[in-house]
């Protein structure tokens, strides 16, 4: 059920009728510091994320491709996989410590709302947990204590929101981490029709407990992070293209930006124009220029 009343962070106010006098004056962050939500949950989880990836690397590695017979498929497999999942985390940590599109803090003044030289007709929105100017489609987010442009959600796998700046990085992570579970996934079955066939004894440096034991548990994590990371990239690429965040999705909000192609809003996520810099998370992809402050009404 919706709230006749807004509830947790829409004020809408006249340019008039703001109150700047309520806020602090605007910190001026320093741009060379790297974003880093200081939250227990997230850190945890983020940590969990890496300490699972080690895993799959040391029983893929150790456990089926180094004791293999065959050289040349674990070169292929050992390099493939390798570089899927130093993709991932590499992923995960752009995901992670890159500003997802935070507002300003305490830029709700009078000085600032005067500069904007807003027409008549023209409101502007007021954050009052940040004191901040929200522009068109941010989102208060309570753990970031931040108003996040585009905000979608806020995932403590990668102990970050995901908005404007990082949803690349994020829709590449889970696109890497589906990727080396199914890598992961087949080469588990591969290896137990192997040991089914041969001695247990001779197809892992492992005792056969331990060998099977390790090869279940990769089995079990590759499943269940395949099936999680495909669906949840499955939903981010249906957003991107449709050009409507979780949140807008949830809340059913009214459309009120202009509606562009799927192609478009591809390029306006990953970058113009289209290359292999999409599927790198070392690239940072160029959003364009908009003036996300002001609202037509």
């Amino acid at each position: 059920m919706r709230s006749p009343v807004p509830r947790f962070r829409d004020v809408e106010r006249q340019a008039s009728g703001l109150q700047p006098v309520q806020c602090l004056p605007p910190c001026h962050e320093r741009q060379n510091i790297m974003w880093f939500i200081k939250d227990a949950c997230g850190i945890v989880c983020a940590i969990i994320t890496w300490l699972l990836v080690f895993f799959a690397e040391f029983v893929v590695l150790f456990v089926m491709l180094i004791p293999s017979k065959n050289l040349t498929y674990s070169l292929v497999n050992g390099t493939l996989f390798n570089s899927l999942a130093f993709l991932a985390l590499a992923s995960h940590f752009r995901a992670m410590c890159t500003d997802p599109g935070a507002v300003p803090k305490g830029n709700a003044t009078k000085e600032y709302i005067e500069s904007l030289q807003l027409k008549p007709g023209q409101v502007v929105y007021k954050c009052p947990k940040c004191c901040s100017i929200k522009p068109d489609r941010a989102h208060h987010c309570s753990v970031c204590k931040r108003c996040i442009r585009k905000m979608d959600h806020h995932c403590p796998w990668v102990n970050n929101c995901v908005g404007e700046n990082n949803q690349k990085y994020f829709v590449l992570f889970t696109m890497y981490i589906s990727l080396i579970s199914l890598h992961a996934l087949v080469m588990v079955v591969f290896h137990f029709l192997y040991c089914f066939e041969d001695d247990w004894t001779k197809c892992s440096t492992f005792s056969p407990p331990s060998t099977v034991i390790l090869l279940i548990l990769l089995c079990f994590e590759s499943l269940l992070f395949l099936i999680f990371t495909s669906v949840m990239f499955g939903t981010q690429i249906h957003s991107i293209c449709t050009d409507e965040t979780g949140i807008e999705q949830l809340k059913k909000e009214e459309r009120r930006w202009a509606k562009k192609t799927k192609w478009m809003n591809m390029k306006a996520v990953f970058g113009h124009p289209f290359s292999i810099a999409w599927l790198s998370p070392f690239s940072t992809p160029d959003h364009g220029k908009a003036d996300p402050y002001q609202y037509v009404v």
